[in-house]
């Protein structure tokens, strides 16, 4: 038996692993269902490799969702991290908290006072080790396990972009995590010393010889095992082994946005009409499990440079060996996931604080590495933080190994089209500045035939590709569509 049982080796079961265990009284576990970070696996510790990992299946669970009905029918494909580490392992390496303003907006919830900035900051501040912030910056924090490296943005098109912001009349600031988030700077990564450090570098792999821990990978759990009210532990397979059981004192979802209310929904815990609906018995009516789901969109605005000091020769295979090595001096392109810069400012007057998300790149291409724009060029990725669309994960079968249903219903709202009209517009803005005059060749994406409102609209409907950043689908609350209570971060009417 186990004092706590940890549901998912990603961010949030990296770092619980890493606490829970460092009490030499319990004992802990932890099951991945993906493969291991091994040392030696380029693609996952070298940043600029970030390409690799999404859409391959040795890394990536490769989701898509449902057909969405504002975007012609399209499956919109989503990249979740097979591997420890989670999607840490597999993602764009920027590190970014909320504003504190979202947190003020958290507490106003009934229930929900402890959530607010004043409550957050001293864990924010515990878990990074910032090299950039002076020692006595009262929003940073220096002893934690995450070492947090200021992108060096020395590309000029990155003194283009800072200098076309302000000509578009947006400030810079000096740190978009500390004391003023709103504006534009370089980034913190979760880069380090030229290696991606995920979280489980930072969280488990200084921990991994304690007694007292178990890391399990390719461990899949099929269901919890629930004795009435109480959840008494896990059912797990791990290939060629049949299924095991493990009982524990404590069971912590860790699966994401997907895979957390999927395990409650296929162990019988849910809205009991839908599990009825796919053959699962219901044990405990709990209507918000896997609803109210939120994510990012974005796009691409992609322009050709004239100038030829963009990225783009990183993508041709005959500099990849020379590349390689630099890397393993821990310098040169490879050890930079490029994501240096970038900021946050609002759609509009009418916003109380910034809206939109903005990263700067210095090569026009895909996030996945496809569909190069061909020749030199640079790009902003653009899009809108709170759309109040919402979607739903809902499983199709009692099989926890079959792949929910995921519906984000983008461009669904009056409110999320408005602002992504406004987005478009402020990117246009800032590209076609003066200070871009010497490098820019035209607009490439979406173009200059994408011009009213409605055709801003059709390119996003359909060129728009997740930023990967699902979440809320097992909700904080007190109200009946919560699942998790507040105070204790357990699911609501149950033990365990």
């Amino acid at each position: 038996m186990y004092d706590f049982v940890i549901v998912g080796g990603g961010s949030a079961g990296s770092s619980l692993a890493n606490r829970l265990s460092a009490d030499p009284s319990n004992r802990v576990l932890v099951l991945e269902a993906g493969r291991p970070d091994y040392r030696f696996d380029v693609f996952i510790h070298m940043p600029a490799a970030l390409m690799f990992p999404i859409g391959n299946r040795f890394y990536d669970w490769k989701y898509e969702s449902e057909p969405e009905p504002h975007m012609n029918g399209r499956r919109v494909y989503h990249a979740r991290g097979k591997v420890l580490g989670g999607s840490s392992s597999i993602n764009g390496m920027i590190f970014q908290r909320g504003n504190p303003l979202d947190y003020e907006r958290w507490a106003a919830d009934p229930g929900m006072a402890d959530w607010d900035f004043a409550h957050c900051l001293p864990y924010f501040k515990r878990m990074e080790d910032t090299l950039a912030a002076a020692p006595d910056d009262e929003y940073r924090g220096h002893d934690g396990p995450l070492v947090l490296e200021r992108g060096p943005a020395t590309n000029p098109l990155f003194a283009a972009f800072f200098e076309a912001v302000q000509q578009a009349g947006h400030p810079l600031t000096t740190d978009v995590n500390g004391a003023r988030q709103e504006g534009f700077a370089a980034f913190d990564r979760n880069v380090h010393r030229g290696r991606r450090l995920s979280a489980s570098q930072a969280y488990l792999r200084p921990v991994r010889g304690r007694p007292n821990l178990d890391v399990r990978c390719r461990a899949t759990v099929s269901r919890l095992l629930v004795d009435g009210h109480r959840v008494t532990g896990v059912e797990y397979a791990r290939p060629g082994r049949r299924h095991e059981r493990v009982t524990a004192g404590e069971v912590i979802l860790c699966g994401g946005a997907f895979n957390s209310p999927q395990l409650l929904q296929v162990s019988g815990i849910g809205a009991a009409d839908h599990l009825r609906s796919v053959g699962v018995r219901p044990l405990h009516d709990l209507p918000g499990v896997g609803e109210h789901m939120q994510d990012h969109l974005e796009v691409y605005v992609q322009h050709a440079s004239t100038q030829p000091v963009s990225l783009n020769p990183l993508l041709q295979w005959r500099h990849r060996p020379w590349i390689g090595l630099q890397w393993l001096a821990r310098r040169g392109p490879g050890a930079s996931n490029h994501f240096e810069a970038g900021g946050f400012l609002r759609s509009n007057d009418d916003d109380a604080y910034p809206n939109l998300m903005f990263h700067f790149l210095p090569i026009a291409v895909r996030y996945d590495g496809s569909a190069p724009a061909g020749g030199h060029g640079y790009q902003v990725h653009i899009g809108p933080m709170y759309s109040d669309a919402r979607g739903s994960v809902r499983i199709t079968s009692p099989d926890a190994r079959v792949k929910p249903a995921l519906r984000f219903n983008y461009l669904s709202t009056a409110q999320d089209r408005r602002e992504w009209v406004e987005a478009i517009r402020h990117a246009r803005h800032i590209l076609g500045q003066p200070a871009f005059a010497p490098f820019d060749g035209g607009e490439i994406s979406p173009g200059p035939d994408v011009a009213s409102d409605e055709d801003v609209l059709a390119w996003v409907a359909r060129d728009g590709e997740t930023a990967l950043h699902p979440s809320c689908t097992c909700r904080m609350g007190v109200d009946d569509q919560s699942v998790l209570d507040p105070r204790t971060m357990r699911v609501h009417g149950l033990n365990g």
